[in-house]
This record gives structure tokens, sequence and C-alpha cells, in this order.
């Protein structure tokens, strides 16, 4: 009877993320099942397109990491997730994610100073596996914007290969450079704050995942009114420009 629930289990985890979770359930990973989870999202986010929906009537993420360093496959590791849910032209302060990581490494005094995560804070807080599949679920099929993504994309991508075996295959967009496509001389740069501080945002709780989340949400809602001016609608016509 145990054989056959285990491999009941096997195929259910198989059906959800392919043979990896099915291996790790077979070796006794108590992941196996996150993984199949995640892998399944993947599978799924692959079939599904939103290049046709109206910019307005999108449900998107944003969201944002905090990091030891800036280099995934040289031992620095994600510390916190934050993300929170915009649908078309409305945030969702109460629909928000937040959780610390456990990095299995020290973090640097530098990186303490400028996040205020300790790591004390650290070690108390839950496994990467866990929070990412955490992170995964909140997200869904979700839209994602982050400011200055590469950085946020790199370190996600690191996480779901070392942890699942797949890539992030969301729509991913960059407030960073929406900027720089509606003000591409613009003389005080494409920071957060300096972007920010134009738009008339007060700035609260910088280096923190959830709070700069929510910043750089308020600050999409403000050229989305920028970005229907120019009569771009649908999230095809923004990828359109954008990658001219």
């Amino acid at each position: 009877m145990k054989e056959q629930k285990g491999a009941g289990r096997m195929w259910h985890l198989y059906k959800m993320g392919g043979i990896t979770p099915a291996i790790a359930s077979m070796l006794g990973s108590p992941n196996a099942q996150q993984m199949a989870f995640i892998r399944s999202m993947a599978k799924e986010q692959r079939k599904h397109s939103t290049l046709e929906v109206p910019l307005r009537e999108l449900e998107i993420v944003v969201f944002d990491l905090e990091t030891t360093g800036f280099y995934p496959y040289n031992d620095d590791e994600i510390i916190s997730f934050g993300g929170v849910l915009i649908k078309g032209d409305e945030i969702y302060e109460n629909e928000s994610f937040y959780s610390l990581v456990n990095p299995k490494r020290r973090i640097p005094m530098h990186i303490t100073t400028l996040t205020g995560i300790t790591n004390e804070m650290a070690e108390n807080s839950p496994d990467l596996m866990q929070v990412l599949h955490d992170f995964m679920e909140f997200i869904g099929r979700r839209v994602l914007i982050a400011h200055g993504s590469g950085h946020d994309k790199q370190f996600l991508n690191a996480a779901l290969w070392r942890t699942s075996k797949v890539q992030l295959n969301h729509r991913l967009l960059d407030t960073m450079m929406i900027a720089k496509w509606l003000d591409p001389k613009r003389p005080d740069g494409y920071g957060l704050d300096e972007l920010l501080q134009s738009a008339g945002i007060p700035i609260l709780g910088r280096h923190h995942a959830l709070e700069d989340s929510m910043m750089t949400a308020k600050l999409w809602l403000v050229y989305l009114e920028r970005i229907a001016e120019r009569n771009v609608v649908t999230l095809g016509d923004l990828y359109a420009y954008l990658s001219k």
C-alpha cells in the first residue's frame, strides 16, 4: 500500500512539473512538491499571452529583491522578496507580498546598513525554496514590473534554475526603460530616487523590498498616464516601442 501511495505521489509530481520533481521525490527531497509547483507554473506561463491586453486592464505585480551583492553566480543570495498587486490603474496595497530569506551565508555589513536586514533576522527566516514557491504562487500569471529589472531577473532566474531547473517566463516591464523612452534626454539620470522625486512621489523606506515595490508601483501609474497620451494601448504596443 505504501508503495502504491509513493508511486501515485511521484506520478502526480511528474504530471505537475515533469521528471525533475519526480526524481527529487524518489531521492527523498522535502522540496519535491514545491519544485513541481514552480515547474508547472513556468510551463503554464508559456501558454499564456497578454500582449493584446490593454495596459489599463492588466493585472501586474510590481516586485523587488534585496540581495547580498550583485553576482548570483558567485555566491550572492536573495535576502528578501517584496511585491504588490496592481489591477488596471489601482494599487491593491492590501494584496502584497513580503518575506525575508535565509541566504545560508553571512550578510555583508554594508548590506545590513543599506537594507536593515541583519544576520540574526535572516537566520530565523524561511529558506529560498519556500519563499520562491510562495512568491510564484502570489504572482501567478500576472505581468511583472521592476525598476532596473536586470538585477532582479538575474537573481530570480538563478534561484529558479537552482531550485527547479526552470527560467522565468513571465512578461516583464522595466520602469527604468520606460523612463528612458518617455524622457530620452533626462539630465538627472534614471535611478529610482531621481525618478520618484521628479514624479513627486515621497521616498520612504528605500532598500526595503516591499517599500521599493510600492514606490515603483506609484511610478508606473504616473507613466501609465503618459503612455496613454502617446496612444499606446496594449502591452504588445508598449513592447514594440520599447524595443526600438
